[in-house]
This record gives structure tokens, sequence and C-alpha cells, in this order.
């Protein structure tokens, strides 16, 4: 195989080649240089899923051809893609979702970004019922947001105003959202699940602020739930947490199927309280291939496999297999970060007890060694441990973060757990700090 010619010449990098090779050969070359990137399942920093069952591999393999917005061609999967909404709907505990308004999406990134815009509709609509100017809308947040936010006002023109964090809170409350509200405010965004700390944020205090707000003649500012990954943690594992449609001033709530629904990347969700919730101003309808297809997503052409493995998912593990795949999840979060604060030199931030994932750093006493050497050392051993600086106004803060997915069993914690020991131990007896590795990025745009 590494004799033939296309092979022994090295594979095209820079031009495509005037001729083609053996499929087997350019196979290999592209699987051989794949091996140098990180082993998925030791990647600690990312929220995406890495493992599926077997049957849903094979649904996956078998409809990554279908293309999801062609709904004349493939009307079976748009009939799966509606009953996922519906589920969700349901899930989230929206008054009507027999009818449910929402859609599937490349990922949350994207469901945000109709999220925002159905805010900003609505407030622009609401101001011109009112015979007011609508030039100047502001988001409202907490600096804590995934750089997805930043996007969403930095594209369409929104102003974001964010609440800073501080020492003991890593989070929005009610008291800092209120403090950035006014008449042009669009809305203000709850997180459940920080992506810095794995901490939901306080939905229902935030909405009865504002509804306090309004009863008192303020404005009247919907709540929009950035659940990316809470979306499908609470609701198996915090039943009687009121941050969903039971809280009337949400309006919309996006989640990630791809991080805690179990699927590989990439695919999200949004879905609205009511239909008068989705401007129809957002809502197009396509002549596509004989047929009328309204659609109010911001990609067109993409896969229906995602999509299939997420209903594949919904009816296979049902609400008890969630909560079983979660509440493991969420037990070896807690044991792996009990464990890392009685190691001795690291302080946790969070142990993992809302989303399974959890933040720490080292003691002001550790002077010899920072959180970057320790991801640094971590890496030798294939672990993938993201070590960051905190935003506003906590930016003297660094800590690391440990994400645990479907798949990190509690044995894949002790081995965790004991490469963490070895490294901190070897770290912990430098006599002099190591050197400025300039690859050791301390902003986080995760």
């Amino acid at each position: 195989m590494y004799a033939r010619p296309r092979a022994a010449i090295g594979i095209p990098k820079d031009t495509i080649p005037d001729d083609g090779m053996d499929p087997r050969v350019a196979y290999r070359l592209i699987h051989d240089e794949l091996m140098l990137d990180g082993n998925s399942r030791q990647n600690v920093a990312t929220f995406v899923t890495t493992f599926m069952d077997e049957e849903a591999d094979r649904l996956f393999a078998e409809t990554a051809d279908k293309n999801m917005i062609d709904k004349d061609e493939y009307p079976q999967t748009a009939e799966i893609e509606a009953r996922c909404v519906r589920m969700l709907s349901h899930l989230w505990n929206s008054p009507s979702h027999e009818s449910a308004t929402g859609t599937s999406t490349t990922g949350s990134s994207e469901a945000v970004m109709l999220g925002g815009l159905a805010l900003k509709w609505k407030w622009r609509q609401r101001r011109a019922e009112a015979g007011l100017p609508s030039d100047k809308p502001n988001l409202v947040m907490g600096i804590n947001v995934q750089v997805v936010w930043e996007k969403f006002c930095r594209y369409w023109d929104v102003e974001p105003r964010y609440a800073p964090i501080e020492e003991g809170r890593l989070q929005l409350n009610a008291a800092e959202a209120l403090k950035l509200c006014d008449e042009n405010t669009i809305g203000v965004v709850a997180i459940l699940g920080s992506t810095f700390d794995g901490s939901y944020e306080p939905v229902k205090e935030i909405a009865d602020a504002l509804d306090a707000l309004a009863a008192a003649g303020g404005p009247d500012i919907p709540v929009h739930v950035d659940a990316a990954s809470g979306g499908f943690v609470a609701p198996f594992l915090d039943p009687d947490l009121e941050w969903d449609f039971r809280v009337p001033r949400v309006r919309s709530i996006n989640s990630s199927g791809h991080k805690y629904g179990l699927v590989y990347p990439g695919v999200g969700w949004v879905i609205w309280r009511t239909p008068e919730d989705l401007p129809d101003d957002l809502v197009f309808h396509v002549n596509y291939l004989g047929g009328d297809m309204p659609t109010f997503a911001l990609n067109f052409s993409r896969p229906g496999a995602q999509v299939i493995a997420q209903y594949y998912n919904l009816i296979r593990l049902g609400r008890e297999g969630y909560r079983e795949v979660q509440q493991a999840c969420r037990d070896t979060a807690l044991y792996l970060s009990s464990r890392i604060a009685e190691l001795g030199p690291y302080e946790l931030l969070s142990d993992g007890s809302e989303l399974p994932v959890f933040f720490f750093r080292l003691k002001p006493d550790v002077t010899n060694y920072t959180v970057f050497d320790v991801s640094a050392k971590m890496r030798e051993r294939g672990w993938q441990v993201p070590a960051y600086t905190l935003p506003a106004n906590l930016t003297e803060v660094a800590g690391l973060r440990v994400v645990v997915r479907n798949g990190f069993d509690h044995d894949l914690a002790d081995l965790f757990f004991d490469d963490l020991a070895r490294a901190t131990t070897f770290l912990g007896g430098l006599t002099a700090r190591l050197p400025h590795d300039p690859s050791h990025t301390e902003s986080f745009r995760h």
C-alpha cells in the first residue's frame, strides 16, 4: 500500500492533482494524518458528543445523504423532524406543544441567531405599534455567555450589554440584569449551563424581577433561555427546577442535540413558546422542487442524519434512559471533582452538581506553576483539559474545566485523576518556574 506511486510521493496539499489515485491509498493517507488529532474520548474540553449506540451509528451512516431541507423528496425525514420539535416542546412544557413552533438547526449557534432575530423583530414590531423609534436595540446577558451571542449582536446590529461576574458569582442574576434593562432591550438571555463552570443561571428569579419591572410601568422584556447543554439535562435530573416554558416570561429556548442530547455534531433546536412568538416576517415560503416549503432556518441544504439520530435517542432512551445517562455523568463529575479537591493544591469553583461540568483553580499559595502548565502536562498523556482566564471582572482568575460526557465513566475518571496527580507531583517538585510557552492561550472561546 505505502509503496504505490501516489503514496510514495506524499499526499497533495495545495493543488488538486491531475490524476486520481486508488481509493484505498487515498483513504490510508488521510486516515494516517488524522492519527495526529487528539483522542476524542480523552477530550474533556468539549461538550460535543463523542459516543453513540452502534444502531445510531448505522442510522447516521444510512441517512447522511438525505437533504434535510428537501421536504418534498424526503417527507418522512421532515415528519421525524416535526416529531422531535413536538417532543422537545412538550419536554420544555410549552403550552402549545401539539402545534409546536420550532426547527432543527446545525447547532445552538444557528438556533441562537434565530432566537435573537425573533426577539429583535418582536421588539421592533412593538415599538412601531407605539410610534416609537427602533434604531437602538440592545440585548442583556452575562459576560459569561458563549461567543455566539457576541456574534449575533455584531451581525444583526444589536448593542450587547454584558453584566460582569465577581468572586463567588460566575453568572448573571436578577439584580445585575435589571441594571442594564431599558425600553430598547429586546430581551434578556439566561444560560442554563454556563460553558465556564457548568452552573445554571436563575431563570425564574430573573423572570420574576422582569415581571415586577413591567408591573411597575417599566418595559415588558422577554427572556430567551440558552439551554445549549442544560436543555437535555435539567428536565431529567432537576424536573422541579422552573426554567422553561413553565415560566411565562420565557418565550424561546435553544439547545444542542449534539451536546447532552447525545448526537454527533451538528444538530441544534430552537423552540418558541407559542406560534405568535415567531414573527411571520422571519418565515419564508419557498417553491422548492415543486412544493411549498416554509422555512425559518439560516442554513439551507444540510444532512438529515443528525435529526434521525436525535429521534432515535429520544425513542430508544425515553425519559428514564436519558435520566440514567445524565445521572451517571453527574455522579462521575461529583466523584472526580471531590477527589481533585482533596488532592491539595486545587480549589473547586464548581463541582458538577448542575451540569456534569466543573471548574477548578490553583490555590493562591501555589506559585511555581500555573494551570496552563497543568493543562500542557496532561496533554502528554493524551488528555485535553482547557485552561483559561475568566472574563470581566475576574480576568485575574485562571482555572481548568472538565466536561463529563456519556462514555466518560468511573474507570476513565480514575485514570484521569491518576494522571492529574502525577502531573501535580511533577510540577510541585519544580524548583523554578517553567519558561513561558506562547502556545498557552489564556482566552476562552468555546
